[in-house]
């Protein structure tokens, strides 16, 4: 019996030990992607490249922008909604990806939707008399939205002999808020697949 357990373990230790090795970021999400059902950074950072890509070559929009003859068009961003089952998907990530992308892109014009609130408490405290008139700001100043920008991300499951492939979709659409008419629409889909192994792991 011993001398069972004992080939065992140097059976056991002889299979390959676990190694770790340090990586960045990017090639951490890269590998994960190749081992993972689960929505990784990468997954967002692809996907909100690719959207973008999609409406900056759409005919719909390419249509709306000649028609301004160049104006850079001003977008209000309403948060992208998670319609998937997972309570725990990153959603504020593809938010944050997403203005973060638009913003850098120089592009358009960002109509802070996050922060309107909060500027017109500020214009109302200075309009009471707390504030010295040389200071006080107009009101009626602000910008107006010429695009409304809607989204959601939504995930289907497939299962089959403990195969798993679950079908990630982000989709967003600019809409004209003047003429409420839709100018265009894009879609990423993102497809993560699983095997549950027969032993457990």
């Amino acid at each position: 019996m011993k001398l069972q357990l004992g080939l065992f373990l140097i059976l056991l230790m002889s299979c390959g030990g676990f190694q770790a090795k340090r990586v960045d970021a990017e090639a951490s999400d890269k590998k994960a992607l190749k081992i993972t059902d689960s929505w990784v950074a990468e997954d967002t950072r692809a996907a909100v490249e690719e959207i973008i890509k999609q409406l900056e070559s759409h005919p719909g929009f390419a249509r709306y922008k000649a028609e301004r003859g160049g104006k850079l068009p001003k977008l209000f961003v309403a948060e992208v909604q998670n319609l998937t089952s997972e309570a725990y998907f990153p959603i504020n990530d593809i938010n944050d990806e997403f203005l973060h992308e638009l913003s850098i892109s120089g592009e358009y014009i960002l109509v802070d939707a996050a922060q309107r609130d909060r500027i017109l408490e500020e214009l109302t405290y200075m309009h009471d008399g707390m504030v010295d008139k040389n200071d006080v700001k107009k009101l009626g100043k602000q910008a107006g939205a010429d695009l409304m920008v809607f989204g959601n991300v939504f995930m289907r499951p497939q299962s089959r002999n403990g195969k798993t492939i679950k079908e990630y979709a982000v989709n967003l659409r600019l809409t004209d808020i003047e003429r409420g008419v839709e100018v265009a629409r894009a879609r990423k889909r993102v497809f993560k697949y699983s095997e549950k192994k027969s032993w457990g792991f």
